[in-house]
């Protein structure tokens, strides 16, 4: 992959040490706007403050890197000094929601003896980070990163669901929840959350913190110890004793932890701490921050080969097909089933979940007898179809050159990797070197057991999706879930890291008062109408179609939307929104539009501004909630009209409703 730099701008700048301090220790850095403006103040320690416009949204908040040997980035530490500049450049992207990205900013470099503080000021956010200048490796032992919001807002907060005896054995999780909303202050003192975490600041503000760029060093976690406004960072400390178990004997559970979080490299650069800060709500679904953060992918590596599109998956609709003459399972004639039905819809690739593989063996060249995997990957070949294998984590890692290469050589596209459940710093590890093999062979990597997003993807195209959402597999079991007011909370927070394999398309929709868990046979929560619009609102490059082939051929005009629904665009546009009620995106591929909305539990109309088609006539292929849509979810109306003149189109959405639109020029 090559980045060609369309538009650039750049302006460096070094004061002498005798001129790099201001006389109060603080130094500035202002986004290209001037709008928000990041403060930092060196002295004993070093702290920083965040502001937008007149409104302070963090207060003065320490930061600190503790290593062995006694060292500490941040306290008693002078500025040697100070390093500027600013850039604006357009970027090519691959595998993304945008065919290019403007990367606009304003950089202040601090300069230490021992190590560099970056902070970089965008219109959409800040972001600071710590680079060692040390000239040997250590151990970090403690990292302080402080986000001391001025009041007590309220925070959208994505506490750990899983292992909630202590705080350290949170550690080990899915990063699948809800959010709660409570104020700052309210915080629940046994527990952790995971990133990104939402805060609603005065004036209509929105404010995300997240990470990007994680690539050997654990992920942070977000906690309140005293009932303050102040959140602070936590990490899983480095694993020293780590024992084969779990689900199927194929996760890594940490028996016993070390004194310190990470090894660092001479030199190393650590986390981007991102803050995201936003006046309009939509305006987080669609931010580019943290991939624009990420490490780019070498130019020497060519991606041209990953190829994102739709999967036919077996395990949420639990293998069950009907209408034919043989016994649905995890099988060879199952699998041609799946394999014809994707080719007969445009569909490009199969998934092989969890059983082709020999349960509690924990080893991928061990299939199991019903299943010949080079003949079915021919037959699939030959209909255009790729297959993807499932694999757990400890199976996948026991052997993974070997497995990437066999399965290479086979024809397999790529993998689904599952049950990691970790994001300290051996796990992290774990990600870039799968990515690294899968590069390597030519094989797409699919997290699932995954913490959020950070920018690999960036690194290595070839990671093309990642889980950490409480996604719609949670309706096969979950009895008291709120997944319609999820639907339209996560595209403001997890959606803001990067892509998510929620894995939608359920062809049973139920209202709220009908839904019930069902394991083999799972219905969705909301309209018909709001599982179409999640393709065109969630950021998903592989995506999922969760339900049954039968069913989905029982249901053409839905099926033929969905198959024909991009998965990576040219453009993508907010319309509006309000976190935890509703969103309206557009997106773009090529010359056509696709546009959707999804709502909460209240039944809404919406006002839609066009504008952004431009000239010309226009029209528009409409799947909208039907008359009676509050009472059967199933209920959707699919009619072609012409886009008004003004650009203004009127949309209802009933209760757990959603519209979608296919706009194309006449």
């Amino acid at each position: 992959m090559t980045l060609k730099t369309l538009c650039t701008a750049f302006i460096l700048s070094a004061s002498a040490s005798a001129l790099a301090a201001a006389a109060d220790g603080s130094y500035q850095v202002v986004s290209p706007d001037g709008s928000l403006r990041t403060s930092v103040v060196v002295g004993d320690g070093i702290s920083y403050t965040v502001q937008k416009g007149e409104t302070e949204i963090i207060a003065p908040s320490s930061i600190s890197m503790t290593f062995d040997a006694g060292i500490v980035f941040g306290q008693n530490d002078k500025v040697r000094k100070v390093l500027r500049r600013s850039i604006d450049e357009t970027i090519p992207t691959d595998v993304y929601k945008n065919a290019e990205v403007r990367d606009n900013y304003n950089e202040m470099e601090l300069v230490f003896k021992e190590f560099s503080l970056i902070f970089r000021a965008y219109d959409e956010g800040v972001a600071y980070r710590f680079r060692s200048q040390l000239k040997t490796g250590g151990k970090v032992l403690s990292e302080r990163a402080e986000f001391a919001f001025s009041k007590d807002w309220e925070a959208y907060i994505p506490y750990v669901a899983q292992h909630t005896q202590t705080l350290e054995s949170q550690y080990f999780n899915s990063f699948e929840n809800t959010y709660t909303v409570q104020p700052l202050s309210s915080w629940d003192k046994k527990r952790l959350a995971f990133l990104p975490l939402a805060v609603s600041a005065d004036n209509g503000l929105k404010v995300l913190v997240t990470e990007a760029d994680l690539l050997s060093y654990p992920g942070m976690y977000l906690y309140n110890a005293d009932g303050s406004t102040t959140l602070e960072g936590r990490y899983a400390p480095y694993p020293k004793d780590v024992e084969q178990g779990g689900h199927n004997m194929l996760q890594g559970i940490v028996k016993t932890r070390e004194d310190y979080i990470a090894t660092a490299e001479a030199g190393a650069s650590f986390p981007w701490r991102v803050i995201m800060v936003v006046e309009n709500d939509v305006d987080l679904a669609v931010n580019n921050l943290v991939w624009k953060l990420a490490t780019p992918a070498s130019p020497d590596e060519d991606y041209s080969w990953v190829r994102p599109g739709k999967v036919a998956w077996d395990w949420w609709n639990d293998w069950n097909i009907y209408g034919v003459d043989f016994r649905a399972g995890i099988n060879n004639d199952t699998y041609k089933y799946y394999i014809d039905f994707a080719a007969a819809h445009g569909i490009g690739y199969v998934i092989l979940d969890e059983g082709w593989a020999v349960n509690l063996k924990a080893d991928l060249m061990q299939v199991i007898p019903e299943i010949d995997l080079p003949m079915l990957t021919q037959y699939a070949s030959e209909r255009g179809v790729g297959l993807i294998l499932w694999a757990g984590y400890k199976a996948f890692d026991r052997d993974m050159e070997n497995v990437c290469r066999h399965y290479s050589e086979m024809g397999i596209k790529g993998f689904k990797v599952d049950f990691m459940d970790r994001d300290d710093q051996q796990m992290v590890d774990f990600y870039v070197r799968s990515a690294k093999m899968g590069a390597k062979y030519h094989m797409m990597m699919d997290f699932h057991g995954a913490y959020k997003p950070t920018g690999l993807n960036r690194t290595y195209p070839n990671v093309i999706n990642f889980e950490g959402v409480h996604g719609l597999e949670q309706m096969k079991w979950s009895k008291d879930a709120d997944q319609v007011t999820y639907d339209v909370t996560v595209p403001y927070i997890r959606m803001a890291a990067g892509p998510m394999d929620y894995t939608q398309g359920a062809m049973r929709n139920s209202i709220k008062s009908n839904y019930r868990p069902v394991n083999s046979e799972p219905m969705s929560q909301g309209t018909r109408c709001h599982q179409l619009a999640e393709y065109v609102i969630f950021d998903s490059p592989l995506n999922m179609l969760c339900d049954s082939p039968s069913n989905y051929m029982a249901e053409p005009e839905c099926t033929k939307y969905i198959s024909e629904c991009p998965v990576v665009w040219d453009e993508t546009i907010g319309i509006n929104g309000e976190m935890g009620k509703y969103i309206s995106m557009a997106r773009r591929s090529g010359n056509v539009w696709y546009a959707g909305s999804l709502n909460g539990w209240d039944s809404r109309d919406l006002t839609l501004d066009l504008g952004f088609l431009g000239e010309g006539r226009w029209t528009m292929e409409i799947f909208r909630d039907g008359p009676n849509a509050d009472r059967a979810a199933r209920d959707f109306r699919h009619e072609v009209v012409s886009v008004p003149a003004d650009r203004k189109v009127t949309v209802h959405l009933a209760p757990g409703g959603g519209w979608t639109a296919r706009i194309t020029r006449n």
